[in-house]
C-alpha cells in the first residue's frame, strides 16, 4: 500500500494565534513540533494497516516545517514549492492508494476556526460549483483527479464536519473547535493516539467509499478583498469578472482549475 499525505498547521491542535503559525515567530517551535507529531501518528496508522510506502507533503507556509528525522524511516517528505498547479498536493499521482489530510482549517467566508482561510489571507471565498470550497475541497478534488481516494482528515470540528457532507465514506478527527477567536484544544498527545487509530481503521476500511466524485464541468467564484486583485485576475484567460471583487471561471478539466488557482489566488 502506498500513501499519500499532505500536511498543514492551522488545524492541529492547539493552533489558535496567526502569530503562532510563523516561522519567525518564537511560538512557532511548538506547533512545529505538534504538526510534525501529529503528521507522524497518521504515518504510524497507516503503517499499521500494511502501508509499505509514504509520502508527505509539508504544505504550511514556506513548506519546511515538518521534522523529519521525527517521522518513520519509510517517510519520503516533500519540502518547499515545486511552483506546480497540484500546490499542496504535489507529488501526487495514480500510483497511490490512498490520500490523507493532516491540519487542514475551515474555509474561508466561515466561522470554523480564528484561522479560516482559503489557500492565502487575501481571498474573502473560493467556490467551485457553489460549494465554499476550502483547502480540503481543493486537495480533495485534485486526488480525486488522480483516481486517489480521501480516507482520512484532521483538523478542526467546523471543517470535518464539511469534509463530511463533500465525502460521506471519509473517516474524521476533529483535534479542535471555536468560538470566537478561541479554540477549545484536544490534549497533544490525544490527538496523535486518535489520528493514529483513525487513519489506520480508515486504511483497512471500504477505500470505495472514499472516492471523490468529479464534475463534468467545474465553475469557480473567486472573491477577493481588494478590488484591484479581481481587475488583474479578470485577465487570465477564460476567466471574467463579475463584480467589484469577484472573478468567475469555468472548464471541464480540473486541471485547468488548478491553473486559474496558481495564478490568480493571491
Amino acid at each position: 500500500m502506498k500513501i499519500f499525505i499532505t500536511a498543514d498547521i492551522e488545524g492541529i491542535t492547539g493552533a489558535t494565534k496567526w502569530e503562532e503559525t510563523d516561522q519567525t515567530n518564537q511560538y512557532f517551535l511548538e506547533l512545529r513540533e505538534q504538526m510534525t507529531a501529529e503528521v507522524k501518528a497518521a504515518c504510524e496508522g497507516a503503517l499499521n494497516a500494511g502501508a509499505k510506502e509514504i509520502v508527505v507533503k509539508d504544505s504550511h507556509g514556506w513548506g519546511c516545517n515538518l521534522l523529519h528525522k521525527k517521522l518513520p524511516r519509510e517517510v519520503k517528505l516533500i519540502r518547499s514549492w515545486a511552483a506546480h498547479p497540484y500546490s499542496m498536493m504535489y507529488g501526487i499521482d495514480k500510483t497511490f492508494d490512498a490520500t490523507l489530510v493532516i491540519g487542514y482549517h475551515s474555509q474561508a467566508g466561515t466561522d470554523g476556526s480564528p484561522l479560516a482561510h482559503t489557500m492565502t489571507g487575501n481571498m474573502m471565498h473560493v467556490k467551485i460549483n457553489d460549494l465554499l470550497s476550502s483547502e480540503f475541497v481543493i486537495s480533495a478534488y485534485t486526488s480525486g483527479y488522480e483516481g486517489v481516494p480521501v480516507a482520512f482528515l484532521a483538523g478542526d470540528a467546523a471543517l470535518c464536519r464539511h469534509a463530511k457532507s463533500f465525502l460521506p465514506g471519509i473517516t474524521t478527527v476533529a483535534v479542535k473547535e471555536a468560538e470566537g477567536s478561541a479554540t477549545y484544544n484536544l490534549h497533544p498527545d490525544l490527538a496523535a493516539d486518535m489520528i493514529r487509530e483513525g487513519v489506520e481503521n480508515a486504511l483497512k476500511g471500504d477505500l470505495s467509499k472514499c472516492r471523490v466524485a468529479m464534475p463534468k464541468t467545474f465553475h469557480v467564484e473567486m472573491g477577493y478583498k481588494r478590488h484591484m486583485d479581481a481587475h488583474r485576475c479578470g485577465f487570465y484567460p477564460g476567466a471574467k469578472q463579475i463584480g467589484p471583487n469577484i472573478v468567475e471561471f469555468t472548464s471541464n478539466d480540473y486541471f485547468e482549475v488548478l491553473r486559474f488557482f496558481e495564478f490568480c489566488i493571491l
